[in-house]
């Protein structure tokens, strides 16, 4: 028991359930976005509801009330195809919105150790240059 409560209330493991919570909600955030901004402005260049398109494969195909196949073989390559233009709209709205714009904040507001280590690997690169130059030279 003792060391499934360690696990359980280590640092990684409430951050981690921090981030499904918020990633839950901000979910919602960018599904308004794109149902309510991006989707109309891609059906005002072609059709909104992609799902209608399907093709027969294997016989008359017929579809009941429900949106059941009755026979024949339906495939629903319209359905497939809404979903990865919604998933890569969706990337790229969260791309554009949420990742660039952290990665300038980041940019700005950079560790001192971060400053430090960075400074150290150019100093690396240098010194290796040196030694590389030097030993060409004999």
């Amino acid at each position: 028991m003792k060391g499934f409560k360690e696990f359980l209330l280590r640092g990684n493991v409430i951050d981690l359930a921090v981030a499904v919570v918020i990633g839950a909600a901000f979910t919602k955030v960018i599904n308004a976005f794109v149902d309510g901004v991006i989707n109309p402005l891609v059906g005002a260049f072609g059709a909104k509801d992609l799902s209608a398109y399907s093709s027969c494969l294997k016989g008359p195909c017929a579809v009941d009330a429900d949106g059941k196949v009755t026979s024949g073989i339906l495939i629903l390559w319209g359905s497939v195809i809404s979903a990865v233009i919604t998933f890569l709209i969706t990337a790229a709205v969260v791309y554009f919105v949420l990742i660039v714009p952290m990665k300038r904040v980041m940019a700005r507001y950079k560790s001192p150790a971060e400053e430090a280590a960075e400074a150290e690997a150019k100093e690396v690169a240098l010194l290796t240059e040196i030694r590389d130059a030097l030993v060409r030279q004999r």
